[in-house]
């Protein structure tokens, strides 16, 4: 296993990769991502295992049981790997750029940028196509203000689960961290829904995905609003935000980056949503914040994201110097 000090600084060289080269799609075009192939494995095992003839009860356990499995495999994997790189020469090269994969700076900038580009040059119609692309929510029933709210929510979550939560894990637990954690996240974006079908199969992996990414949310949100004063706010204000309105969000974790995003930009995030075939009625992140938004607010939150990353970035070389000279 990576010591602390160690995995700071390999962190901090595989942040950098990320937001320089990002998912370069010739490679990926060529040999096939590894979230994608967790993918595969989580399909195979919901087609196998979660099957109407069963009871509830027993998809239930079988989705715990599979889930514990895949944590098992992952972790062998992650071992493996980090205890044969590290015993070859410049094998640590070898580390970073399979961190770097599992991390998503550059690709969640282009994805959310898409949107607010699809906005400025095809108006709402090539917003709600870009946005349809990385939020569940039913695009047709979403006017300007519904595509860039999406957007900047969108942002401000995987801000957490797909470069925080990874971040996190890698420094705490290598590889093996790095990659278990993952195969979780795509277990539960695969089938973590509170639907019929998966309500009681991916029971385990959501409940599992709200824990492994507990603490990354709370970072993000810190790290979102340690960026306020680039804005015009105070970070105090942003954190008394964040620890105000977090909790009244559906999810456990999503809250914490939206809130704290929310409060940076003086907007209101989250609220009433409508995803295909049935409406949500939540509360807003930021309730007394501007609730008319267009694609000038995307480039606000892109900056905002930039900036958090760069504070993430600034405190892993921060753990990573004190490892050197402490």
């Amino acid at each position: 296993m990576l010591i602390f000090g160690d995995a700071a600084l390999l962190l901090l060289l595989a942040l950098f990769v990320d937001a320089l080269i990002g998912d370069p799609p010739a490679l990926w075009r060529r040999i096939p991502h590894p979230v994608v192939l967790f993918g595969k494995i989580v399909e195979i095992a919901d087609q196998d295992f979660n099957t109407p003839d069963l009871t509830a009860k027993q998809r239930k356990l079988y989705g715990t049981l599979f889930l514990a499995g895949l944590v098992f495999c992952s972790l062998l994997v992650g071992v493996l790997l980090e205890v044969i790189l590290r015993g070859l020469p410049y094998g640590r090269i070898g580390i970073v750029a399979i961190a770097a994969v599992f991390l998503a700076q550059k690709s969640l900038h282009q994805h959310v940028a898409a949107v607010r580009d699809g906005l400025a040059r095809e108006g709402l119609a090539g917003g709600r196509k870009a946005v349809a692309m990385i939020v569940g929510r039913d695009p047709e029933q979403l006017d300007e203000s519904g595509v860039s709210r999406a957007a900047i929510e969108s942002c401000a979550e995987n801000a957490a689960d797909g470069v925080t939560a990874p971040a996190f894990w890698f420094l705490l637990l290598g590889l093996p961290g790095l990659i278990a954690y993952k195969a979780v996240n795509t277990a539960d974006s695969m089938i973590g829904h509170k639907t019929e079908r998966h309500g009681a199969f991916g029971w385990a992996s959501a409940r599992f995905d709200d824990l492994v990414n507990l603490p990354a949310s709370r970072l993000c949100g810190l790290f979102l609003a340690l960026s306020a004063p680039v804005f015009g706010g105070g970070i105090g204000r942003t954190l008394s935000d964040m620890r105000r309105d977090a909790p009244s969000h559906r999810s456990p974790n999503a809250g914490w980056p939206e809130a704290a995003m929310a409060s940076v930009l003086g907007v209101a995030l989250a609220g009433p949503r409508a995803y295909p075939g049935y409406k949500v009625d939540d509360p807003y992140m930021n309730p007394q914040g501007r609730r008319e938004l267009d694609a000038s607010d995307i480039s606000r939150a892109l900056a905002a994201y930039r900036w958090a990353m760069a504070v993430q970035a600034f405190v892993v070389g921060l753990v990573a110097i004190a490892h050197v000279y402490l």
